[in-house]
Order: C-alpha cells, then sequence, then structure tokens
C-alpha cells in the first residue's frame, strides 16, 4: 500500500512537470534526429588545386572523388589554401617531379587527401612519388591536436554555463536576489554586479583549462597563447550570461541541467568537432546560430594556423555581440522579480 501510495506521487509529480516530460521524450528524439542528419550527410570531398599538372592527372583526380581546380600560377593557388579555398595543391616541377602542399590543420583532411592521391597513383605506376610538406601543422599532428582546441571552448563553455545557471538559480531561490531588488538598485546594476563576481572565476578557469591543455597535454599550438585566453575568456562570458539567462526560467538545478540537451549539446555538432561540409547546406546554416561555432572556429585559427586578430576578429565581435544581448535579456528578464 505504502509502495503504491509513493509510486502515485512520482507519476502525479511527473506529470504536471511538462518540462520533465518533454525532457524524457521528446529531447532525446530530437538529438537522435539532428545525429542522424549530421553523420548522413554527404561525403566529404577534398579540394584539390593544381598547378602545371597534365589535364589527364587532373581527370583522374576528378574521377577519384576530389574537386579539383587548376591555377596558372603557384602563388595564385597557395592565396588559396592560405584563404581556406583548397585542402592541397599538386604541382610538378621543371623535372616532373609531383609535390603536395597540404593545409595540414585537420589530420582527417589530410589522410583523405593523401589516401585519394594514392588510390590514384597505384592506377598508374609511372607515376613518381610526390613531396609532401604541410602549410601548417606537420605529419606528426594527431587527431586530438586538430579536435583540442575545440574542446578547450566547449568545457569552458560548458561548465561555466552550469555554474552560472545553477548559482544565480540559487541566490533566487534562497531570496538573496529579491532582497538586493528591495534596494534603488537598478536591474542593469544587478546583472553587471552578478557577471563581475562570476567572471572573476571564469576569468581563472579559462587561463586554467587553456594552460593544462597547452603545456600539460602538449596541444599543437602555433599562435598567441593571448588570442587564446582572450577568445577562452568570451566564450566563457557568452557561457556566463546565457546561463544566467536561462536560470530565470527555472525553478530548480533539475531544471537547469534540463537545458543541456537544448541549449549545450546541439552546439557540439556545429563546434568543428564534425565535419561542416558533410552536412547538407541548410544544416549548416544553424552553425551561423552557435556562439561555441565561433568560439571554436577561432581557437583552432590561432592555435593550428597560427591566426592573429585580423583573421579572428569577426569570430570575436560576434562573441561579444552575444554576450550583449544575453545581458540585455538578463535585465529584461528581471522584471519579474522587480519592476522599476
Amino acid at each position: 500500500m505504502r509502495i503504491r501510495a509513493l509510486a502515485r506521487r512520482i507519476i502525479i509529480q511527473f506529470v504536471r512537470d511538462k518540462r520533465t516530460l518533454a525532457l524524457l521524450f521528446l529531447a532525446p528524439l530530437l538529438i537522435l534526429g539532428l545525429m542522424k542528419l549530421v553523420f548522413n550527410g554527404n561525403t566529404v570531398e577534398p579540394d584539390i588545386g593544381t598547378v602545371g599538372v597534365p589535364s589527364a592527372i587532373v581527370e583522374r583526380l576528378t574521377d577519384a572523388g576530389a574537386n579539383v581546380t587548376t591555377y596558372e600560377q603557384n602563388n595564385t593557388a597557395r592565396i588559396a589554401l592560405k584563404a581556406g579555398g583548397l585542402d592541397a595543391i599538386l604541382s610538378l616541377d621543371s623535372s616532373g617531379k609531383p609535390s603536395i602542399l597540404l593545409e595540414g590543420s585537420d589530420p582527417a583532411v589530410n589522410k583523405t587527401v593523401l589516401l585519394l592521391l594514392q588510390r590514384m597513383m597505384s592506377a598508374n605506376t609511372a607515376l613518381i612519388q610526390p613531396d609532401v610538406t604541410y602549410l601548417h601543422g606537420n605529419e606528426d599532428m594527431a587527431s586530438f591536436d586538430s579536435f583540442g582546441p575545440v574542446l578547450i571552448g566547449f568545457f569552458s563553455f560548458f561548465f561555466v554555463f552550469m555554474l552560472a545557471g545553477v548559482s544565480f538559480l540559487r541566490e533566487r531561490t534562497s531570496g538573496t536576489l529579491e532582497r538586493l531588488l528591495a534596494t534603488p538598485i537598478r536591474r542593469s546594476e544587478v546583472v553587471l554586479g552578478y557577471l563581475s563576481g562570476f567572471g572573476l572565476f571564469t576569468l581563472l578557469q579559462a587561463a586554467l583549462i587553456a594552460w593544462f591543455a597547452i603545456d600539460v597535454l602538449g596541444l599543437y599550438m602555433d599562435g598567441s597563447i593571448w588570442l587564446v585566453l582572450i577568445m577562452n575568456l568570451l566564450l566563457s562570458l557568452t557561457a556566463l550570461t546565457l546561463g544566467t539567462l536561462l536560470s530565470s526560467f527555472a525553478s530548480n538545478e533539475f531544471q537547469i541541467i534540463q537545458f543541456i540537451p537544448l541549449v549545450v549539446v546541439p552546439q557540439v555538432f556545429f563546434s568543428g568537432l564534425f565535419n561542416l561540409e558533410s552536412m547538407t547546406p541548410w544544416l549548416q546554416q544553424l552553425s551561423r546560430i552557435m556562439p561555441l561555432y565561433y568560439g571554436a572556429d577561432a581557437m583552432r585559427g590561432i592555435m593550428i594556423r597560427g591566426e592573429g586578430w585580423s583573421a579572428i576578429q569577426t569570430d570575436i565581435y560576434v562573441l561579444i555581440g552575444f554576450s550583449a544581448v544575453f545581458a540585455i535579456l538578463n535585465v529584461l528578464a528581471l522584471r519579474k522579480h522587480r519592476a522599476i
């Protein structure tokens, strides 16, 4: 009898909590559907530029599954490679010896290009094995070196999101926020005060994660550590403002966790851990509304390609914009606690 009463109470509690029911039944379907779209997308075809290569070899590359662009000069091809328009350049010198210059920032793409060229050359034994060089990275670069910058940004974003959401929720449930709003303080001052307080620990966490990944784990690093810290801090600030905003719509810690599969998990698929080019074009556009996409793009640019401020400034401005919008929405969300 007591077991039945307890079970009945739990069932009623779940039925009344529509958000929990949605998390239990709809969130897994949403994530599984998104995973199917991500992993069942288009086959990735490497973009290869050719310089001074006979048309017969160009045709073989195309038949092997590459997108081939022919250039008259090597400098023009290198510009396209640096801009990210090519994955590799195949060229012939005056003696007819082939050479391959790989973009190099993604080991998986490097292997795809080399395997494609290997298949093409195995079909024609007259071809000489080419010299392989790298624009970024080297042949010893591991997959973790490519994913590492993305993971640094993700862990900073995820843990700050959780910290901010739970901490700000406790301020509300403990009555601290209500007592604070009973004073003449403005909503904007409340938001900025909380962000400043949380921001100190956010800064320390961002620095700790970056230092551990680069100096202890030995991640490949070709850029400025200060730019890495700036990007990590901006990602954490975005997560901080987003976490405090969503906590306004939660009544307990469990409901904060409910936002993870809806807010954090989808961003993983568009952060760069998976090749965006393999997704359908309309799905690729969803990455433009994901803060983690911009942070991960800049982190990989700094650490792997050695990019400076001019190359990543768009990502920086977008993250600042996300943080500003979320902060403004935080101010507006406080209206339900007190109208100033």
